[in-house]
């Protein structure tokens, strides 16, 4: 369908709570994808296609049949000429570095380690705390791929092994102008990780060295994200709003925190969250109760199988609180939970990298995509109730009132502030 007459458009717009149309770019098209076996496909078709460039950057990249494959797609635009550059995680790929280097190496891709952990000191330095934990990909700045799905197999998790069912996790496939925007970011990051750990003594030693300090300092300038508004002459695109949301430790420390809230007070009707680690501050809180004060239905769907015990305690001490205020808890039990999306009123959803959580919210760098479109979002809206539907709802607080529930809250508080402080932060959570 094509772009509403510019007589229209302001007009649809207008029906967009003033927040929700910030930052939004029209003209895109969004596809949903559930997990790697519809993921990987789609993305090594677009990497055998590739003319020009590829963009890779992701927290977990395994040496498995699953990055295997991958990695082969990338070797074989490398080799016909394309330019490929991959950016992973020194901590999230830690193990694979190896494998990667040596595989990459022979068909002349490029790879960069964001703060790599190759000396025993760098494991003593709090910035190492703050981690590259995106996972976008851009092929010919034609089309991109945005989620919380790590080059990692399926049905394998790293620390439990084999799993019957495959995790529960989305991406987004994104073509239009916001796809400009997703290279940008892959982009940066790749210059990020070649400049090394800290941003104020990168900047210094560049400064030093003479090299150009002011090409570096502009792809961050970029990521303001400044939209371009053409589009290809005679391409007709379903008018999909697309906003490409970032956080970083520099200019949107909470950006992606506040367009959840944003949305999460706008709501009317109802607001589905589905996140593995999920301990937000009290501003986030406070909107999902509101919304639920105010007659939406709320539903949060948590983990409830179990990979990190501490999480999984840091989610359940909220549960009273949450519970009490009319909030609907679902623990997804079939397989392991790593979906990070959002939809509510059945118009706004978020397919992302972003827990709830402090790391993703004011550590880790990390990227969501927001898509405002009815036929996305209930799409999406369609795979949760599935989810929820396997859930079981809690129905009661798994931690009784009194004082082991209050001294659970206060160690999971206090460890939460320890952190960020040791990483840096200032303030409490």
């Amino acid at each position: 369908m094509p772009e509403p007459a510019p007589e229209h458009k302001a007009e649809a717009e207008a029906e967009l709570p003033p927040q929700a149309a910030e930052g939004f770019v029209g003209g895109n098209r969004a596809q949903l994808l559930q997990g790697g076996d519809e993921l990987f496909p789609a993305m090594r078709q677009a990497m055998d296609a590739a003319r020009g460039a590829v963009w890779l950057a992701t927290y977990i990249f395994h040496d498995d049949a699953a990055g295997q494959d991958i990695a082969a797609a990338l070797c074989r635009a490398s080799r016909r000429g394309v330019a490929v550059h991959l950016v992973v995680d020194g901590f999230g790929s830690l193990d694979a570095l190896p494998w990667l280097r040596a595989t990459l190496a022979v068909c002349g891709a490029q790879l960069d380690v964001f703060r790599p952990l190759d000396r025993w000191t760098a494991w003593l330095q709090p910035s190492q705390l703050r981690r590259l934990h995106h996972k976008v990909c851009v092929i010919d700045d034609e089309v991109a791929f945005v989620g919380g799905i790590n080059i990692l197999d399926d049905r394998f998790d790293l620390n439990h092994g084999r799993t019957e069912q495959p995790r529960l996790d989305f991406a987004v496939e994104l073509r239009g102008p916001v796809v400009i925007q997703v290279r940008q970011l892959a982009q940066a990051l790749g210059a990020r990780a070649r400049l090394g750990l800290d941003w104020r003594s990168e900047v210094g030693a560049l400064a030093r060295s003479g090299q150009p300090v002011a090409q570096t300092l502009q792809l961050w300038r970029d990521l303001r994200l400044n939209p371009p508004l053409e589009q290809a002459a005679g391409e007709a695109l379903r008018p999909v709003r697309v906003a490409f949301v970032v956080r970083d430790n520099l200019a949107r420390r909470r950006a992606i925190e506040q367009r959840y809230i944003e949305a999460v007070r706008g709501a009317r009707h109802q607001v589905d969250i589905a996140c593995p680690y999920f301990y937000p501050r009290r501003a986030f809180r406070r909107s999902v109760l509101a919304a639920a004060r105010r007659g939406v239905r709320v539903r949060l769907l948590m983990q409830g199988k179990v990979d990190y015990k501490l999480a999984a305690l840091a989610a359940r001490v909220l549960y009273d609180e949450l519970l009490a205020g009319g909030v609907r808890i679902f623990e997804y039990t079939p397989a392991f939970l790593h979906a990070k999306v959002a939809v509510v009123d059945g118009q706004w959803a978020t397919v992302g990298s972003s827990n709830i959580d402090p790391l993703s919210l004011l550590l880790n760098l990390e990227a969501n995509a927001v898509v405002q479109d009815e036929a996305f979002a209930g799409l999406l809206r369609g795979r949760m109730d599935l989810a929820f539907a396997a859930s079981q709802e809690v129905q009661r607080p798994p931690l009784r009132r009194g004082w082991r529930s209050w001294l659970s809250r206060g160690f999971v508080s206090w460890l939460a502030n320890l952190y960020l402080r040791v990483a840096g932060m200032t303030g409490r959570y």
